[in-house]
């Protein structure tokens, strides 16, 4: 039987948030893979410079076996649309796993299924993840139960690739790394705010919508 791995799409989302681990799951046995949204036709992004296309309505994807929610500044608008909540509630009952990269993990959690979970998210949004009742940390991938999220954008690729281990083994997710060449050589060490210049992390952190008014 064919995986069907439905990725949410929403306006302004996070380009890398959605196609990182996309290019991980593709290269599954059988993927069947299907991008969903409340309307049919093309999604822009967060620069408004780059649409993927819903080829799915939330009702025609109903029992995917594995559900992929991106983030992005367009999340906030979805924080209360009970159209998208309900969906990933439904298709959470069913779902073998429920996956988030960056903020999508908000939208997890604002529908109930992280509350008292350890999950992940962007880094500037783990405040807000746990006023929403999951359990922060500060790592990159982060599973508990059927639950994986990823921190932000980039860190995607490496939970597509987690799960790839965890469905298909350690042979066929090292294979998938090895065509894909993902070995991540960055010119600086600035990936975390544990490892950035101070009066950068500091800067974001006063600019973040995150930040409690």
């Amino acid at each position: 039987m064919p995986t069907q791995i439905a990725v949410l799409l929403f306006d302004r989302f996070t380009s890398l948030d959605a196609v990182g681990p996309y290019e991980m799951l593709c290269r599954l046995p059988d993927a069947d893979v299907v991008f969903v949204a409340e309307r049919k036709g093309p999604v822009a992004n967060d620069r408004d410079q780059l649409s993927l296309v819903a080829t799915s309505t939330f009702d025609e994807v109903t029992a995917p076996d594995i559900v992929l929610v991106p983030g992005g500044p367009g999340q906030d608008a979805q924080m209360g649309n009970e159209t998208l909540l309900d969906w990933l509630r439904a298709v959470d009952a069913t779902s073998t796993w429920t996956t988030s990269v960056c903020t999508g993990s908000l939208l997890l959690a604002a529908a109930g299924l992280l509350k008292g979970r350890e999950a992940t998210s962007h880094w500037l949004a783990l405040d807000q993840l746990e006023r929403l009742g999951a359990r922060p940390t500060g790592r990159r991938v982060v599973t508990d139960g059927k639950y994986v999220t990823a921190a932000g954008v980039s860190s995607g690729i490496d939970m597509g690739l987690t799960l790839v281990g965890r469905l298909a083994g350690d042979e066929h997710a090292r294979a998938v790394q090895l065509l894909t060449e993902y070995d991540p050589q960055p010119p600086y060490d600035a990936g975390s705010p544990l490892k950035a210049p101070a009066h950068l992390v500091e800067e974001f952190r006063a600019k973040s919508r995150f930040v409690l008014r």
